[in-house]
């Protein structure tokens, strides 16, 4: 139950951040995904196990000095989770599917403590040949460390809602149910 209006003031249902539809991307634009995200080694230790990955250069520290980099390496796989996780506020939080990521490089290695930040560039964008309430959009992921190093490029390719077909709205945005939380009706 929403609480008494004291202080006089209007209250109101105000609508937030949505997410991009279908019709929000334009080839060419280029999105910097909000915030960093420093690596830890708890990230790491814990997805490689949680992945079973056995490669010792991401969790035996005596086994990594000995490599070319002195150290451990955060797992791959991680970092690729990473950057897509940090696009999807952008590119991909009215998706109804990934249908591919592609063209993945690993560019340089990303160390415990390196902090990552990601952008995305649309690169192509269509019309679904076979659902009419979404489109096809492909994005070029790129993620950097704080030393601006280049550490990861992918094309990621997610099915996207048309905005007609969501019906977003200040009372039931994206994931939320009918009828949860303040309704506009509360307000009067």
């Amino acid at each position: 139950m929403p609480s008494e209006d004291t202080d006089g003031s209007d209250r109101r249902l105000v609508e937030g951040w949505q997410g991009r539809f279908f019709e929000d991307f334009a080839v060419g634009d280029i999105y910097k995904h909000p915030y960093g995200r420093t690596v830890t080694e708890t990230d790491n230790v814990w997805f490689t196990n949680l992945t079973m990955n056995a490669n010792p250069m991401h969790f035996n520290e005596a086994y990594a000095a000995e490599t070319e980099f002195g150290e451990r390496l955060v797992d791959g796989t991680f970092v690729i989770a990473l950057a897509v996780g940090m696009s999807v506020v952008d590119v991909s939080a009215n998706a109804t599917a990934n249908l591919g990521y592609d063209e993945i490089r690993h560019h340089a290695p990303v160390f415990h403590g390196d902090t990552l930040f990601a952008e995305s560039e649309v690169i192509e964008k269509r019309e679904s040949d076979s659902r009419d309430h979404v489109g096809i959009v492909t994005t070029e992921l790129r993620t950097y460390n704080q030393d601006d190093e280049l550490v990861l490029t992918l094309e990621r390719t997610p099915m996207v809602l048309k905005r007609e077909a969501a019906e977003p709205s200040a009372a039931a945005p994206t994931g939320w149910p009918d009828g949860v939380g303040t309704q506009p009706e509360d307000l009067s």
